[in-house]
């Protein structure tokens, strides 16, 4: 991109400046020493300097022009998605205009990447709901037909009416936890921070699986200091908690054990979350954290397989992280350590 515009106007002006400086003289001259030889000498003498004032002045006015072209140049490089190499270091008032579009190069650059990644992520989201919604709202659609044409017994009636009650739940934990999550990734969320006694987040996550456990005959057990305190949002500290308890009822047999406990020291505070369930093989443990990844589809078909997912959003959203660690046959262990140093 090359526009002579202001070479041009140099050029005129200076033309027009040394074609007057050129007059004048030969009309002070004139004045002076009337029409002679010198005059026409000097005159001469003043041109060719003028001459030399104006080579060497182009030069740099060129090269300011230049550099300015090439950031133009770099710029329509930029916009047009192609990678930007930034030049040798320059000094002066172009170094600062360089230093400058550098950073708004990072700037934008940094925008897209996350409009393109807010995109992606939010293509996934619909994706991923509409995926999930097909197959209950399929089955609804069966049991409707079913209840309209009047041809079940009461009893067959009960049941299909109970069947479309768990796949409008399941319908309705899928979305509103998809939300949750798609607000905490796209960071929409921010956390409410603050200290947070751990026992009283323990009890009542614990307070609202309670019901689920004893159906199933388990017993949860909390073990922590009541002093012990974290700096953490507590409401979803407790829904993440929530998530883990649940995954470990469902899978966890009649009369198992559910541990929850708290330590803290000097450099973290961590959270477990420990059953006495089927466990989980050691070629699934990667996927553990997947969207609606389910590692035994027997295990509590109503599940959407999302709740681990949202924990870890929640968790990490906070500046902690979680890990798993399980066996087959012995049971599962989830970790969750907040750094003391992400906590001031």
């Amino acid at each position: 991109m090359k526009s002579d515009y202001e070479r041009d106007e140099f050029r005129k002006q200076y033309c027009l400046v040394m074609a007057i400086m050129i007059v004048i003289t030969l009309i002070a001259g004139a004045i002076l020493w009337g029409v002679s030889y010198y005059v026409l000498v000097m005159a001469g003498l003043e041109l060719i300097f003028g001459v030399g004032v104006y080579v060497v002045a182009y030069y740099y006015v060129n090269r300011a022009y230049a550099n300015v072209e090439k950031i133009a140049n770099d710029m329509d490089t930029v916009l047009s998605g192609e990678s930007f190499v930034t030049p040798n270091l320059l000094e002066g008032s172009v170094g600062i205009l360089y230093s400058n579009f550098e950073k708004v190069v990072l700037m934008y650059t940094e925008s897209r990447g996350r409009e393109h990644k807010e995109k992606e992520f939010l293509k996934d989201v619909i994706n991923d709901i509409s995926h999930q919604l097909k197959t209950p709202l399929a089955s609804l659609n069966v049991f409707l037909d079913l209840i309209a044409d009047k041809k079940l017994s009461p009893e067959e009636e009960k049941r299909v009416t109970g069947e479309a009650k768990n796949q409008l739940s399941r319908m309705e934990w899928l979305v509103l936890a998809m939300l949750k999550q798609a607000r905490i990734e796209a960071g929409a969320i921010i956390f409410e921070r603050r200290s947070c006694n751990l026992l009283e987040v323990f009890n009542q996550a614990s307070q609202s699986v309670m019901y689920l456990a004893k159906s199933r005959n388990q017993q949860i057990i909390c073990d922590c200091d009541d002093k012990l305190r974290l700096i953490c949002d507590d409401e979803w500290l407790t829904e993440a908690i929530i998530n883990l308890l649940k995954n470990a009822s469902d899978y966890s047999g009649e009369g198992k054990r559910i541990w929850l406990s708290g330590e803290g020291n000097a450099a973290f505070t961590r959270i477990t979350v420990r059953d006495e369930g089927i466990g989980i093989a050691l070629e699934e443990l990667p996927k553990i954290f997947k969207r609606f990844y389910r590692v035994n589809h027997s295990v509590n078909p109503n599940s959407v397989g999302i709740g681990l997912s949202l924990s870890k959003s929640i968790v990490e959203g906070m500046g902690g992280n979680i890990l798993v660690q399980s066996m087959v046959g012995e049971g599962t262990t989830f970790l969750i350590s907040f750094p003391v140093g992400e906590q001031g």
